[in-house]
Protein backbone atom coordinates (compact mmCIF):
# COMPACT_ATOMS: atom_id res chain seq x y z
CA UNK A 1 0.00 0.00 0.00
CA UNK A 2 1.43 3.34 -1.05
CA UNK A 3 1.28 6.51 1.03
CA UNK A 4 -1.49 8.19 -1.03
CA UNK A 5 -3.63 5.07 -0.65
CA UNK A 6 -2.98 5.07 3.07
CA UNK A 7 -4.24 8.63 3.53
CA UNK A 8 -7.04 8.56 0.94
CA UNK A 9 -10.64 7.53 1.29
CA UNK A 10 -12.74 6.81 4.34
CA UNK A 11 -10.52 4.27 6.00
CA UNK A 12 -6.93 4.08 6.98
CA UNK A 13 -4.61 6.33 8.83
CA UNK A 14 -6.08 9.60 7.52
CA UNK A 15 -9.47 9.09 9.12
CA UNK A 16 -7.80 8.18 12.40
CA UNK A 17 -5.81 11.43 12.31
CA UNK A 18 -8.99 13.41 11.60
CA UNK A 19 -10.69 11.70 14.55
CA UNK A 20 -7.81 12.59 16.89
CA UNK A 21 -7.79 16.20 15.69
CA UNK A 22 -11.53 16.53 16.42
CA UNK A 23 -11.11 15.01 19.88
CA UNK A 24 -8.28 17.44 20.68
CA UNK A 25 -10.32 20.45 19.50
CA UNK A 26 -13.35 19.36 21.53
CA UNK A 27 -11.16 18.76 24.57
CA UNK A 28 -9.66 22.24 24.27
CA UNK A 29 -13.15 23.76 24.04
CA UNK A 30 -14.45 21.83 27.06
CA UNK A 31 -11.34 22.61 29.12
CA UNK A 32 -11.58 26.30 28.25
CA UNK A 33 -15.26 26.44 29.24
CA UNK A 34 -14.47 24.64 32.51
CA UNK A 35 -11.65 27.06 33.37
CA UNK A 36 -13.45 30.25 32.36
CA UNK A 37 -16.72 29.43 34.15
CA UNK A 38 -15.08 27.59 37.04
CA UNK A 39 -17.21 24.46 36.65
CA UNK A 40 -16.33 20.77 36.42
CA UNK A 41 -15.46 19.23 33.07
CA UNK A 42 -18.74 17.28 33.04
CA UNK A 43 -20.78 20.47 33.40
CA UNK A 44 -18.57 22.13 30.77
CA UNK A 45 -19.22 19.18 28.45
CA UNK A 46 -22.98 19.66 28.78
CA UNK A 47 -22.59 23.40 28.18
CA UNK A 48 -20.53 22.65 25.06
CA UNK A 49 -23.11 20.16 23.81
CA UNK A 50 -25.83 22.76 24.44
CA UNK A 51 -23.91 25.31 22.39
CA UNK A 52 -23.56 22.79 19.54
CA UNK A 53 -27.27 21.96 19.75
CA UNK A 54 -28.22 25.65 19.67
CA UNK A 55 -25.93 26.30 16.69
CA UNK A 56 -27.45 23.33 14.86
CA UNK A 57 -30.96 24.61 15.58
CA UNK A 58 -30.12 28.08 14.28
CA UNK A 59 -28.56 26.59 11.14
CA UNK A 60 -31.67 24.44 10.60
CA UNK A 61 -34.01 27.43 10.88
CA UNK A 62 -31.87 29.61 8.61
CA UNK A 63 -31.62 26.82 6.04
CA UNK A 64 -35.40 26.32 6.00
CA UNK A 65 -36.01 30.07 5.69
CA UNK A 66 -33.59 30.34 2.78
CA UNK A 67 -35.06 27.34 0.97
CA UNK A 68 -38.62 28.69 1.39
CA UNK A 69 -37.53 32.06 0.02
CA UNK A 70 -36.02 30.34 -3.02
CA UNK A 71 -39.43 28.78 -3.74
CA UNK A 72 -41.12 32.20 -3.67
CA UNK A 73 -38.93 33.64 -6.43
Amino acid sequence: MTMPQLFAGRGGFGSMIQWFIRIVIYDICVTTIAEVLGVSRLVALFIFLGILLAAGGVAYVVRNKMSSQADDV
